[in-house]
């Protein structure tokens, strides 16, 4: 039956009406299509004569249908086509597609996929989007020990926090942030990002809360769970388990045990493999490597227990693993800052729980390396939109500091030839130096 609901949804459309002209010829076809660029709307235009649809090209499934490869017959280019029966979806549903297409309309930023245009039936719903190249879940599964090297992660998560910082200011809250919610834009290790599937998006100004039902249950905060009224953190929570699943390849709790008692139990929550435990001393020996340090993960150090949830597929769909209780830990091991900021993130007081602008500034997020490898996908973009040139001359600065190679290419900046700008972003990070060390000693 539902091959057949997706043959028949392919087919055009047609109307129940008869026409005017002749009883006796059959149905007359009528759509109507919104251009996203313009806000215009055309009547009688089919979308089977603007786009070609790969019934057998699967994209994937949304919440509210299949998306589709498709192409665009005049000028070749690919897209996905997302397509919605709307006999099949309650009215309730239908309204959330229409919140979700409403959304992207009002956003216009490279970290989130572009919205071409609407065709709509009165049976269905065609929905064109710019065509990715797979998503952050696919990423992280096919990866070799199914989980994410930091620099990656860094890299991805960094973007996605800028995406997210342009939805909050907007009051635009996701409410369904999940690596399969990420998109990629290129096969590459390096692939520029963009948020997708805004179907349970909500507007939520800064000081407001709401209550309905949305999202993913393996990626929400606590608060929403309960019932209770959430506000723009519940994308930061989010974003602490999308760091912990690609670090780990694994969910940071079972959905059977109360997250209060599994977050006090930091042996639970960052088994020996593949994360590392930390204690005051080899915080004292990152700050010795790195840029910033990382602060103490406290916690009782108590053996495993439990199930640990390994990520097998996408949404929720996992399988029970016991975590190791006596593995050594790997040569690859997480470093004091990461775990710092995924505690800081699955906050489960909201007002506890770090901000977007507060987690890019995170001292596990100042990393040189990472700057290098978002300037380089700026470059390649020909856009700036995730780093800023104010900070080009304090990262310069940085490098010939530490011995580092600097690229030549982004050195001939006036502001890094600026001699009391090198005085005064080494002033600036000193301080930011003292800062992290007040942190750590809390």
């Amino acid at each position: 039956m539902w091959e057949m609901a997706i043959q028949h949804a392919l087919m055009p459309a047609v109307s129940t009406g008869v026409s005017n002209s002749s009883h006796c010829s059959g149905h007359k076809e009528i759509s109507i299509s919104i251009s996203v660029s313009n806000c215009q709307i055309q009547e009688n235009v089919d979308v089977n004569s603007v786009y070609q649809i790969f019934p057998d090209e699967v994209l994937g499934s949304g919440q509210f249908g299949i998306v589709y490869g498709g192409k665009h017959r005049k000028s070749g280019r690919d897209v996905a086509i997302k397509i919605i029966d709307k006999l099949r979806f309650p009215t309730k549903q239908e309204s959330q597609l229409r919140n979700e297409v409403a959304i992207l309309q009002s956003l216009h930023h490279p970290g989130v996929v572009n919205l071409d245009c609407m065709f709509e039936t009165p049976e269905r719903v065609f929905v064109v989007m710019e065509k990715l190249h797979g998503d952050m879940l696919e990423m992280i599964l096919s990866s070799e020990k199914g989980r994410l090297p930091e620099r990656i992660t860094k890299f991805l998560v960094t973007q996605i926090l800028v995406a997210l910082r342009h939805l909050h200011f907007k009051n635009i809250v996701h409410c369904d942030l999940k690596p399969e919610n990420v998109l990629l834009a290129s096969a590459d290790s390096f692939p520029q990002v963009k948020l997708c599937d805004f179907g349970f998006a909500r507007i939520i100004g800064e000081k407001s809360f709401r209550r309905s039902v949305v999202g993913t249950p393996a990626y929400l905060a606590p608060e929403v769970l309960r019932n209770k009224g959430y506000n723009r953190s519940l994308d930061m929570w989010s974003v602490g388990v999308i760091i912990y699943v690609s670090l780990s390849g694994t969910f940071p709790f079972n959905e059977d045990e109360d997250i209060n008692d599994q977050i006090q139990n930091a042996a639970f929550m960052y088994p020996p493999h593949p994360w590392k435990k930390i204690s005051p001393e080899g915080v004292r020996e990152q700050r010795s490597r790195d840029t910033h340090p990382g602060t103490n993960v406290k916690g009782p150090e108590t053996k495993v227990q439990g199930q640990r949830s390994r990520v097998n597929g996408r949404g929720a769909e996992i399988m029970g693993q016991r975590a190791p209780t006596s593995v050594k830990s790997s040569v690859e091991t997480m470093s004091a800052g990461a775990i710092d900021l995924i505690n800081n993130l699955l906050q489960v007081k909201m007002r506890k729980r770090y901000s977007v602008d507060k987690t890019l500034s995170h001292p596990w997020l100042q990393d040189y390396q990472m700057w290098l490898d978002l300037r380089n996908l700026e470059t390649r973009m020909n856009e700036r939109y995730i780093t800023h040139e104010s900070d080009d001359l304090r990262w310069q600065h940085h490098a010939e500091l530490s011995g580092l190679d600097y690229p030549l290419h982004l050195a001939n900046s006036p502001l890094c030839n600026s001699r009391r700008g090198a005085e005064f972003y080494q002033e600036q990070e000193e301080e930011l130096e003292t800062l992290s060390e007040r942190i750590s000693d809390l």
